[in-house]
């Protein structure tokens, strides 16, 4: 729990101290739409398939502080950095950094209470390196979504 406490307490100084790009709006869009997306793959994977949970394996109230503090702004933090300007050699190697950088953290996770609080059943490290990818993508593509809608409605006056 100690472990979680101080990641939550980090990623959000960061997530909110370091952020020049995303305004209040694309923030709020981030964050209800990380929730949506990892509640969604977590209820799969926690609940039905017993893949990894957090804490204990059943449905508990704890479980929903990495999804709704600790998720949200880590993809704040991916999306502000992202080098949307440079070629695409740059943006494959700043996700995989990033993807690596979850990946060590996830094994910090993994430690023992108080410092972890993450727990795999079939899942593995290997299965993170492969779906993480998939699911920042998804996230650069819903930012960029909301930046077209954004500057669509500015443009329309609404």
């Amino acid at each position: 729990m100690i472990g979680l406490i101080v990641a939550i307490l980090v990623f959000n100084f960061i997530a909110f101290r370091t952020n020049k790009l995303l305004s209040a709006n694309q923030i709020v869009h981030i964050w209800t739409f990380s929730i949506a997306l990892q509640t969604s793959f977590d209820m799969y994977m926690e609940c039905k398939y017993q893949g990894y949970w957090y804490f204990k394996k059943e449905i508990e109230f704890l479980g929903l502080l990495p999804h709704l503090f600790l998720i949200p702004p880590v993809n704040i933090i991916f999306l502000n950095w992202f080098p949307y300007k440079a070629k695409r050699s740059k943006q494959i190697m700043y996700l995989a950094g990033f993807v690596i950088a979850i990946l060590m953290y996830e094994v910090i996770t993994l430690l023992p209470e108080p410092w972890g609080y993450f727990h795999y059943g079939w899942w593995g490290l290997w299965h993170t390196a492969i779906i993480d990818p998939l699911l920042l993508i998804i996230l650069l593509r819903y930012y960029k979504w909301i930046c077209r809608l954004e500057k669509t409605a500015v443009l329309n006056g609404k």
